[in-house]
């Protein structure tokens, strides 16, 4: 099947080809054809599935037709960076429509919004917050709504934006198009389907777990020495662009700061940044001018890099729905990717647990030459000498299997 089968508009076909669209991925094969007809979808899929342009493609067609100047398409998203990338598919996949979008989202200041909003737009892409906030100051006009799109929806309601989104589907006319795209199928989001959606199209690609074409490894290691052992485990792994997760803003920023001084391009990625920063570290890491990004779960999830090869869980998630978020980002369209887990024994169950879910035993690794008996108060005193950043040195010794009861 190709593009060509959903016979779009030429302005549309242009946009497609532009970005070198040839064959659908099985969530645009099942899912385009009933938003095209007007059905309201519900589409469980990992990120890295294509989905965007599932929306963003029925949505531009639709509104070729019919008035402009006007809000018809609100997609509502998680965080800043999400936003921004929809935004700029919606820009590369239109750029013959005519269709205008702007994004709505908090960190920066009201007045480009509120202009840019007031010279007309077809789509909002929003982030909740600042949307219910521009829409009690009476600059955002929902009553023309056509499609609302709740993109990454378990992770809306992981951030706390549940009562935020009920007031939003409250506001848009009753008539109307809802898709809703979300990984896992926590229970409030089938309530929500339950009340703001009609006989919804439900279309599964994949099972709910880590993505295939994911090796996961465990490296188990003392709280005092993860950062030591993240750092030799880099030197001697060729890789591509890697992706790192703390559990905190602060550990993000000091974790970046150590891979700087241990001679590695690495930059971070939290929520307390400004909005400029943020997105310079999010072009470094996408043009490869970054190797290494560190960033929280909140600030990663606009993160679109096809390439990561790894992904590095330095501080292990609570859940295993937090583990599928992350691995996600790695092993994308059909590629490999590598799931570096750095553990404690704090990290038992939520290990435990993604092994039940992966149906696998996931094998114990240490790295030959490390020293793991060094003591707290000397693991305090970071090296600095030079590292080959990213580069291949001899490989990690895969040890006898042992449990992580053995470790640390």
């Amino acid at each position: 099947m190709s593009f060509e089968s959903f016979d779009f508009d030429p302005r549309i076909a242009d946009g497609i080809k532009a970005l070198g669209y040839v064959t659908p991925t099985p969530i645009q094969e099942e899912a385009m054809p009933p938003i095209l007809d007007g059905r309201d979808v519900m589409g469980l899929a990992e990120t890295g599935t294509g989905k965007t342009a599932v929306f963003v493609l029925p949505m531009s067609e639709r509104f070729l037709k019919g008035p402009r100047g006007r809000i018809r398409g609100l997609v509502l998203s998680p965080t800043r960076e999400l936003a921004q990338q929809t935004h700029e598919v919606l820009i590369a996949l239109g750029k013959q429509t005519r269709l205008r979008s702007v994004t709505i989202y908090g960190g920066v200041g009201y007045e480009p919004q509120i202009k840019k909003l007031r010279s007309g737009v077809e789509f909002v892409v929003a982030c909740p917050g600042r949307l219910l906030d521009l829409v009690g100051r009476g600059v955002v006009d929902l009553s023309s709504v056509e499609v609302v799109v709740l993109d990454e929806a378990d992770r809306m309601l992981d951030m706390g934006f549940l009562p935020d989104i009920r007031r939003i589907l409250q506001l848009l006319p009753r008539e109307r198009q809802t898709l809703l795209f979300t990984a896992t199928m926590p229970p409030d989001i089938r309530r929500l389907t339950q009340d703001f959606m009609r006989r919804p199209v439900v279309v599964r690609v994949g099972e709910e777990g880590p993505v295939k074409g994911v090796t996961h490894e465990l490296y188990p290691v003392a709280p005092h020495l993860k950062a030591a052992l993240l750092v030799e485990l880099l030197r001697r792994t060729k890789t591509g662009p890697v992706l790192v997760f703390t559990r905190t803003k602060h550990h993000a920023t000091r974790l970046a700061e150590r891979l700087q001084r241990s001679g590695f391009s690495a930059t971070c990625l939290q929520g307390d940044m400004s909005q400029s920063k943020r997105q310079a570290a999010m072009d470094g890491f996408r043009n490869g001018k970054i190797d290494i990004l560190v960033a929280t779960d909140i600030a990663a999830r606009g993160i679109d890099v096809p390439d990561i090869s790894h992904v590095v869980n330095f501080d292990m998630p609570d859940t295993v729905d937090g583990y599928t978020h992350r691995v996600g980002r790695t092993a994308r369209a059909s590629r490999t990717g590598n799931a570096i887990n750095i553990v404690t024994r704090d990290d038992v169950d939520v290990v435990n647990a993604v092994e039940a879910r992966l149906n696998e035993r996931l094998e114990c690794r240490s790295v030959e030459g490390f020293d793991y008996e060094v003591p707290a108060s000397a693991a305090a005193r970071p090296t600095s000498r030079p590292s080959r950043p990213l580069g291949p040195s001899r490989p990690a010794r895969r040890p006898e299997r042992r449990r992580m009861s053995a470790a640390a």
